[in-house]
């Protein structure tokens, strides 16, 4: 047997039962795995669905233009049909957005504009605004609005609702799904709920989004929006296929335990999965006290680690940001282990002399070069040899004249692979600011003297 084309492959997703990450909560935890889709995420279904429902209304024409403002699962989706059905595609992103998600469209051939992530959605520089103006200025063109295309929820209710049901033959008390645009859950769970009306829909958010307190309240509070990390879910608007009478109640997760139950799903469960995938099993957890040992829990794993790798899967960037702290030496610890020292600097106006007499003196072989206060360059023993070489007159020259780039900054959660990497030929030390706010240096015999300390 073999499909005519790679979107008949779409569906059909397996159901794995989870049996480590979920330990301690009860009942029968398992994961719909739609990274076998072929673009690697659930959004391959709605996606087909917008594209067909336009034809056949007449909106998407032979040889037009799919414009739409996607994170990129959805690009990825519509980039897929749109080859096989002879389209061209233009999405707009924000910088929030991983660089692998954002290179993976390009690779299908689509134009991408990368647009900013903390304006209003009605602000004309936003990734809304950005490919309703396009959608305009380009002839032949469509927008399919994942947000309010109702086709996004009825994909899941003609197609993910009715295959949980047949997996679990029926014996489904609980869908738990992050919720970004609201087609996942809204669709498959109205589908579920018509089934059995006791099924419970579980919707995971992300504080800095809406929907919480807006299914608790009904208010539409703007105090409650702010930027956050998680990708995929919640929102800074009400999207038309959030279906709040579907969806039985919200838990928000915070971005830091989202992304390293990411990690943890892929570390313990061996399934490779993205950020809204450890956003609900986050949620899961903090809610195992509203399940009993017979229930059967489902949830969705909406894309790929693929996309992530850069972030979640990157153990630098989680310890930018403070989620990460392991037994790796980091610039914090090797501080610890290094005297405490007043930083030599000197001023841009001082001359090449008086920093040949201070190297000298002090006995180093490179300092920070500073401005009213304020690091802006390095000046090294080599920089003066080369100078005086050239020019022996540059002696009573100010050091501003011969100076280099400043030593690169690290935060005292850098790990110490990343501090190596950044010392080279041309830096031959690091800075990081201290808690106290004190400028300290980090030399390659600081980090030997850590490591065998």
């Amino acid at each position: 047997m073999w499909y005519n084309n790679i979107l008949e492959t779409i569906g059909n997703t397996p159901l794995v039962k989870l049996n480590t990450i979920t330990k301690g909560v009860p009942g029968t935890i398992l994961a719909k795995i739609e990274t076998t889709n072929p673009g690697n995420s659930i959004k391959d279904r709605m996606a087909v669905k917008m594209i067909e429902d336009a034809e056949k209304s007449g909106k998407l024409k032979p040889g037009g233009t799919i414009i739409e403002g996607t994170s990129g699962n959805t690009g990825m989706g519509l980039a897929m049909a749109a080859i096989i059905k002879g389209y061209k595609c233009i999405f707009t992103t924000t910088d929030k957005q991983s660089k692998e998600k954002v290179d993976a469209l390009r690779a299908f051939g689509a134009e991408v504009i990368v647009c900013p992530t903390n304006v209003e959605p009605e602000d004309p520089r936003s990734y809304y605004s950005v490919s309703s103006r396009l959608e305009r200025e380009v002839p032949n063109s469509w927008k399919p609005n994942q947000y309010d295309n109702l086709a996004n929820s009825q994909a899941h209710y003609e197609q993910t609702g009715p295959e949980i049901w047949a997996q679990t033959e029926g014996k489904i008390t609980h869908l738990v799904v992050g919720v970004g645009t609201g087609g996942t859950i809204s669709g498959t769970g109205k589908y579920l709920k018509e089934k059995n009306p006791d099924i419970q829909i579980w919707g995971i958010d992300t504080y800095g989004s809406v929907f919480k307190k807006y299914k608790e309240t009904g208010i539409f509070d703007k105090d409650e929006i702010y930027p956050y990390i998680t990708e995929g879910i919640g929102e800074d608007f009400l999207p038309a296929n959030v279906n709040f009478d579907v969806i039985d109640l919200f838990e928000k997760v915070t971005d830091k335990d989202a992304a390293l139950m990411t990690r943890d799903i892929a570390r313990k469960e061996g399934i490779f999965v993205g950020n809204s995938a450890g956003a609900a099993i986050g949620g899961l957890i903090q809610l195992k006290d509203k399940l009993k040992p017979e229930d059967v829990v489902v949830v969705i794993f909406h894309d790929h680690g693929s996309r992530y790798m850069g972030k979640m899967y990157n153990e630098d960037w989680l310890r930018e940001r403070g989620f990460l702290q392991d037994e790796k030496l980091t610039a914090k610890s090797i501080l610890s282990k290094k005297e405490s020292t007043e930083i030599v600097t000197l001023d841009t106006q001082k001359s090449v002399l008086e920093a040949i007499n201070t190297i000298k003196s002090m006995n180093i072989s490179q300092i920070p070069v500073t401005q009213q206060g304020m690091i802006v360059g390095k000046i090294a023993e080599s920089d003066i040899l080369s100078a005086l070489l050239e020019n022996p007159g540059l002696k009573s020259a100010p050091i501003s004249e011969i100076m280099t780039a400043t030593f690169p900054f690290v935060d005292l959660n850098t790990s110490i692979d990343k501090i190596s990497s950044l010392i080279n030929k041309e830096n031959s030390a690091v800075l990081v600011e201290d808690e106290s706010g004190k400028i300290e240096i980090i030399t390659q015999y600081d980090i030997i003297n850590a490591i065998s300390g």
